[in-house]
This record gives C-alpha cells, structure tokens and sequence, in this order.
C-alpha cells in the first residue's frame, strides 16, 4: 500500500500538454469559425458550400469541432494523461477522415486543403505517441 502522494510529471513543462492544448483551443476556433462565418469556414476546410440550405451543415461541423476541442481542457487542466492521450488518440479520425472527404470531393490536386488535414493527423498521431510515452 502506497502512502505518499505521487506528483504529477504531467503538464505544463510538457511538450504534449502544449501540442494537445494547442490543438484543442485550435478546433474550437475552428467550430466557432463554422458557426460564425459558415461560408468562409467551408472554403477553409476544402468544401465549399454550394447553396445557403448547406449552411446548417456548417453550424452542426461547427458544434461538433467545439465539443472536440472543449472535452480536451477539463483534462489538461486536472492533468490526466492517461486519460487525454486516448480522448487525443480517438480524435485522429477526424483530420484523417477530413483528408479522405477532400481527397474524394476534389481529388488530389487540392493539395493545400489535403495537406491541411494530413498535417494536422501527422501531428495528432505523433502526439499521441508522445501521451503515451512514460513522462
């Protein structure tokens, strides 16, 4: 049985705890940006919303952007690692499956919105990598 209290090595001196922090405040600009200016948000993203009845689509990417980058902060805030390496780690379908949506809608040569999301997947799965890592 163990007595003393363990400190957390986890947070603010780590190179995960910003990445994840960073990505998340960065999505829930994202989601507000969708929500603000769905027109705008939409061509950004690489799909461009072809009639005004497509905005609402925008408003529900936009909440669901928010949520993603919101459900991150109650974690790094209590510095639970362990516990935001796998709510991180499950996210990476979305900028992966984002770059599939681009890649089919506009085929390969929209590279800077392909490489937008494929870049922020890189990223994801390499900090995810590092949340697991022993600190």
């Amino acid at each position: 049985m163990e007595t003393q209290v363990k400190l957390q090595t986890w947070g603010m001196r780590s190179v995960s705890y910003w990445i994840t922090l960073i990505i998340a405040l960065g999505i829930i600009f994202v989601g507000a940006r969708f929500i603000l200016q769905p027109v705008l948000a939409a061509a950004d993203y690489g799909i461009s919303l072809s009639d005004k009845r497509d905005i609402p689509f925008g408003y529900i990417k936009g909440i669901r952007d928010i949520f993603s980058g919101i459900v991150l902060l109650p974690l790094l805030i209590m510095h639970m690692r362990k516990a935001a390496a796998w709510v991180f780690t499950m996210a990476i379908v979305v900028p992966a499956t984002d770059f599939l949506i681009v890649a089919s809608t506009n085929g390969t040569g929209d590279l800077t919105h392909l490489l937008i999301h494929g870049i922020t997947a890189l990223v994801m799965i390499i900090n995810s990598f590092l949340l697991f890592r022993r600190p």
